[in-house]
């Protein structure tokens, strides 16, 4: 409507600079006799004849709220369904299934989807957020950042038949069943500054391969100094999970003083830019592979590596601590004090 408004407006600017009708029609996109009869209603009503005149026919008389009331109450048990269709709702309230979809679309309501969530119960959230965005943001001199994690359960998927290769006019096409043959973990840790990985494929996901991994990294980040002989430090950007916290580990980071640790809080691993990385080697080697053998995908995995590594590029944190944070507090539901 606004939109309408502002062409029929043009067009009163238009004449009242002395345009001729053919011309401000030519100008405005709309037919001769369309600039002539807004001009009219113009003449005779000023700037209220502008607006749409009241519609005629009978007006609605089907309540648009009650739809939407209904849809935000859970089906009755007895439907054995998780979420109202247009159809079901319909039926229960006697009207058309359009009607109840232009309702829906009318007020933005979609039942059909869901999106997920989980607020972090860390008791430490803001001074972990805190301490990761800011190493993200203002990293220590003379230090390497790295983000760290394993991509656990990956599957070494073969298809039963042979896949036909894309072609003009045709995607790729590969069956739909498969064939397991086993798993691998991917154990990698980001540098953010240069966004090269160092990585290793390990048959199982616990503490002793984590322990493993660590010294694989402080091997390739040796104990170097700098012009002023001060030791260059790595700091560890890592979850919470269990493996990342047992005796063992604290032991071993406790006999390399200058690797420190710096864990994200509790349900916020999204805050660890690996898992950015992560996601693009699923997308671009795993998910479309196919892979014979175990030993096949990890030879796959290095492959993909490798490559990475040579067109790396850095990885760069934009939000701050207290946009975040903003986002990722728990939100009121009431302004009662208690």
């Amino acid at each position: 409507m606004r939109a309408g408004l502002a062409q029929r407006a043009r067009i009163v600017l238009l004449a009242a600079e002395g345009v001729s009708n053919t011309a401000i029609a030519d100008k405005v996109g709309v037919s001769r006799q369309t600039v002539i009869g807004w001009r009219g209603r113009y003449g005779r009503s000023g700037l209220s004849g502008l607006h749409d005149a009241a519609r005629s026919g009978r007006p609605r008389s089907i309540d648009h709220a009650r739809i939407v009331a209904e849809t935000l109450k859970p089906p009755p048990k007895t439907l054995g369904v998780t979420r109202w269709s247009s159809r079901l709702l319909a039926a229960r309230l006697k009207v058309g299934n359009a009607t109840v979809a232009r309702a829906w679309r009318d007020y933005g309501i979609q039942p059909w989807r869901v999106e997920t969530f989980k607020f972090s119960t860390d008791p430490e959230l803001v001074a972990k957020v805190t301490d990761v965005v800011g190493l993200y943001l203002a990293p220590p001199d003379n230090a390497v950042v790295l983000c760290v994690d394993e991509k656990s359960q990956i599957q070494a998927l073969d298809r039963t038949q042979k896949t036909l290769p894309m072609q003009p006019g045709r995607a790729e096409r590969r069956t739909a069943d498969y064939v397991r043959h086993g798993t691998s973990t991917l154990f990698a840790a980001l540098e953010i500054a240069t966004g090269t990985v160092t990585a290793t494929c390990k048959p199982r996901h616990r503490h002793q391969e984590f322990l493993a991994f660590l010294e694989q990294v402080a091997r390739a980040y040796p104990a170097d100094v700098d012009e002023h002989g001060t030791p260059v430090e790595l700091h560890l950007v890592m979850d919470n999970y269990a493996a990342h916290k047992r005796v063992e580990v604290r032991q071993w980071l406790a006999d390399n003083p200058r690797i420190h640790v710096h864990f994200t809080p509790t349900s916020g691993s999204w805050l660890n830019l690996v898992e950015v990385w992560f996601g693009i080697i699923e997308r671009q080697a795993i998910h479309r592979g196919t892979f014979g053998s175990v030993k096949d995908l990890n030879a796959k995995i290095r492959t993909f590596i490798n490559g990475w590594n040579d067109r790396a590029h850095p990885f760069v944190w934009t939000k701050t601590a207290d946009e975040i944070l903003k986002k990722a507090n728990r939100p009121q539901t009431s302004e009662t004090a208690h």
